[in-house]
């Protein structure tokens, strides 16, 4: 039965995304030690808006395709769920969608029969808005009110999940869950959570395993293997060659959490300041008194990206040392000179359109947060531009080809010749997005936000 409980559960955690690789003997030998699960994130925010706004995956059908194959042959061999998070990246319904199909294209050619529930995460946006009337949309900081026609704008809003939805997919009888935009412990957590673990160590392992084997002293030689139990859990690489400390497991609550001691879920949160991490040997740690405080009410934050115009890039570089000597007052007057050029040539003012000049080898990642130190040897000059439409951007940025190949310093009596990497310099990039939701919904149930679809794969014969 899916919801025996039992003593404790061996969480396979193969890597931090899916289609990211792992080494296929990693997988074997979670199955060695007695793996219950095999649970892997397939997607981020932290690739910008794009993803969500035009639902597009980030990772490769090939890549994605052979990492689903390694593992779904060790779940069906083991007789053990596979789990699946954020899928296609952002977790819209398209997204999951995309693995469902990746997963039954495996599931024919392996001849495997295996029972398939997709979660689909993403939000009508009118029930949203009725959500808003009902005053059961908060914001997150530092956002403020969430706008009507905020929600409008966005081409996709999905909501993230907790371990509930998943849950109850298992207790239906899947033995692949393929969840939209899930929280990444989520996924490591449902399993254990539906089997009676505590949630103090549950959710805590989950996090420490979330990046696969990011948390072990090469996180490139594959996942990990979270064991947890009714007083804590215990977490090994699956590399023998590969160890983890007592700091590298600490260090990872340090990582994408606002506060390094708890750590907010659907649900509640998990705490742990009590915490105490114990080498039990040179490559194993185990973890005790970690806490969870269920919230007063559950909660499902929203992600929504929403188009912001569409870009134009262009790349120029620069060697000529006296142009280099005086970057900064180049690239002011490079400015100048593309906001002359525009509304001389198109007539369009600066409100209509905008423009980034980074100064790649000068300032370009940190600007003025890290003063120049000289001049540099050599710079790659980006162009972005971002218009309302497409013709506009590619415009602009053919307005500046000049500039960007041909402008002096004010000093200068001649026209430098400047380098680009491309013919045509200009390329269009389509859509640009933004996030545009930082908010959460009061929940009414845990899993009412969320539809779930369950398919039998028959593919014998």
């Amino acid at each position: 039965m899916h919801n025996e409980r039992v003593d404790q559960v061996k969480v396979l955690s193969p890597t931090g995304m899916l289609g990211a690789g792992f080494p296929e003997a990693t997988i074997e030998r979670g199955l060695e030690l007695g793996a219950d699960v095999i649970s892997v994130d397939a997607g981020s925010t932290d690739s910008g808006p794009y993803y969500l706004g035009a639902s597009q995956p980030k990772t490769t059908r090939a890549a994605v395709a052979r990492d689903l194959r390694v593992l779904l042959k060790a779940a069906a061999g083991a007789q053990i769920p596979l789990i699946v998070g954020s899928c296609g990246t952002s977790g819209t319904d398209s997204g999951v969608d995309w693995v469902a199909d990746i997963v039954a294209d495996v599931l024919a050619d392996e001849g495997l029969d295996l029972r398939v529930a997709r979660i689909y995460s993403e939000q009508d946006k009118d029930a949203l808005l009725k959500s808003m009337e009902e005053g059961r949309v908060h914001a997150l900081p530092p956002l403020g009110e969430l706008r009507p026609e905020t929600v409008r704008s966005c081409t996709h809003i999905v909501g993230v999940m907790g371990h509930e939805p998943i849950v109850a997919a298992l207790e239906a009888g899947a033995q692949v869950v393929l969840a939209g935009r899930a929280t990444d412990t989520a996924i490591a957590a449902a399993y254990p959570m539906m089997k009676g673990m505590p949630a103090g160590p549950t959710w805590h392992a989950a996090k420490i395993i979330e990046c696969g084997g990011q948390c072990t002293s090469n996180p490139r030689a594959g996942g990990v293997l979270a064991t947890i139990d009714a007083e804590g859990f215990t977490i090994e690489p699956l590399d023998p060659t590969v160890a983890c400390t007592p700091i590298l497991v600490a260090a990872h609550m340090l990582y994408e959490t606002v506060n390094p001691f708890e750590m907010r879920e659907p649900d509640g949160t998990l705490d742990v300041r009590e915490a105490v991490y114990t080498a039990l040997d040179e490559r194993i740690v185990r973890v005790e008194g970690s806490q969870f405080h269920v919230a007063d009410q559950h909660t499902i934050k929203l992600e929504g990206a929403r188009v912001t115009g569409y870009e134009t890039m262009s790349f120029s570089a620069i060697r000529d040392p006296h142009i280099l000597a005086n970057i900064d007052d180049w690239a002011g007057l490079m400015r100048t000179m593309i906001r002359q050029r525009v509304e001389q040539t198109i007539g369009l003012s600066e409100d209509k359109y905008a423009f980034d000049l980074r100064l790649y080898g000068h300032n370009a990642i940190l600007g003025d947060l890290d003063p120049a130190a000289g001049p540099p040897r050599e710079v790659g000059v980006m162009l972005l531009v971002n218009a309302p439409d497409q013709n506009t951007a590619t415009a602009v940025a053919k307005i500046a080809n000049p500039l960007m190949l041909h402008l002096p310093t004010a000093d200068m009596d001649f026209l430098p010749s400047l380098a680009f990497p491309t013919s045509p310099a200009e390329t269009e990039r389509g859509a640009a997005y933004e996030f545009v939701l930082h908010h959460v919904v009061d929940s009414i149930t845990p899993t009412g936000m969320f539809r779930t679809e369950t398919e039998e794969a028959s593919h014998h014969g």
